[in-house]
């Protein structure tokens, strides 16, 4: 007799009963990892604007934040080395051979129209800017050696993916923004648009992974895929069209890597955000900046699944079903301040309300 092959499947694989019935609050879409992490193992974050949400959750909750670079005013956003957003795969892979002496950018400065200069990979980390280029190498020659220490000592390492669309300086570096956004001509030829394929994006994955495991061959990967949604497409169409396919096109390579690699995990922040019981109540009235709720939901399920439970501060209980998430008076400070973030996207809007 043939039997129904998904008859006595777990509740979860089902979206009647894994989604439908499941209030917003409870949704936790997490079966099982490959690892976790505890307390004192060194962890470093880097990726898009909400990968800050990350960083800031583990230096709070007690765990072992690495630093290598520490914010110069308690108002910097947090990273684990001064490196600002790094956006595409491709960023990623250059930051970690650029730390290695292995990709050097053509243009290693930009003048501003106010005569300060700036690193054209971390064009508003340094809102005064340098006074002379000099500077600005100093500072880089510095950094990159910050990168590499952090590379090198995580056990750990967190990369949320935000955008597929980039600008490419002629010799091929990934820029988070182009040089225009800031009405800087730059010296070393105008920047070309690039919105990277699947192919792509998974190319330059397997080769971050492949230099990563060089260097530190213990160390594990947790991929996730930013909720945020574009602020700006420069692809002829309909800004919601891009952000689908950019969204899409990320969590395929986040998931196809994770599948290939024993030591890489995937965390749903971007289901966790967008999934259809929230009915957009995540985001802001701007339907775009992920709020303080949603943030706070994200970071419970990931302490809950990705942070081991023996120690640092435990993942706040949720609330119960049917009711509306109301977070505390102390909550809604810490989340206020963990939605306060560096977004180098934002130059991208060039609209009238911008």
């Amino acid at each position: 007799m043939t039997i129904h092959p998904y008859r006595g499947l777990p509740a979860h694989q089902f979206w009647s009963t894994g989604i439908a019935p499941v209030a917003a609050a409870d949704l936790d879409p997490v079966v099982s990892v490959p690892f976790v992490f505890s307390p004192s193992d060194p962890v470093a974050a880097a990726g898009s604007c909400f990968a800050q949400h990350i960083a800031r959750h583990l230096k709070a909750s007690g765990y072992n934040f690495l630093q290598a670079e520490p914010p110069l005013s308690p108002t910097e956003p947090v990273f684990s080395a001064r490196y600002g957003n790094i956006y595409t795969v491709r960023q990623l892979r250059q930051l970690l051979a650029g730390a290695y002496g292995l990709h050097r950018p053509a243009t290693r400065v930009w003048r501003r129209p106010d005569g300060r200069f700036i690193d054209p990979l971390r064009p508003q980390l340094f809102p005064e800017g340098f006074a002379t280029a000099d500077d600005v190498i100093a500072a880089r020659r510095d950094h990159l050696q910050a990168v590499r220490g952090m590379f090198e000592q995580c056990v750990v390492f967190v990369f949320t993916l935000g955008l597929t669309e980039s600008w490419l300086a002629p010799d091929g570096t990934a820029l988070p923004v182009p040089p225009g956004a800031l009405g800087i001509e730059p010296p070393g030829g105008e920047p070309h648009f690039h919105n990277f394929s699947v192919a792509e994006m998974r190319q330059d994955m397997e080769q971050f992974l492949t230099d990563f495991r060089d260097i530190n061959p213990a160390a594990r990967v947790i991929l996730t895929v930013s909720p945020v949604p574009l602020v700006a497409t420069y692809e002829q169409r309909h800004v919601l069209v891009s952000n689908t396919y950019s969204k899409a096109a990320l969590r395929v390579v986040a998931e196809e890597t994770a599948h290939a690699h024993d030591t890489v995990a995937y965390f749903p922040s971007y289901e966790i955000i967008t999934a259809p019981q929230v009915r957009g109540a995540y985001f802001e009235a701007d339907l775009r900046n992920v709020g303080e709720a949603g943030v706070s939901h994200v970071m419970r399920v990931f302490s809950a699944h990705m942070m081991s439970a023996d120690a640092g501060a435990a993942a706040p209980p949720p609330p119960p079903s049917g009711e509306a998430v109301v977070p505390s008076a102390e909550a809604r400070a810490r989340y206020a301040a963990l939605a306060e973030v560096l977004c180098d996207e934002e130059l991208l809007d060039a609209g009238p309300d911008a």
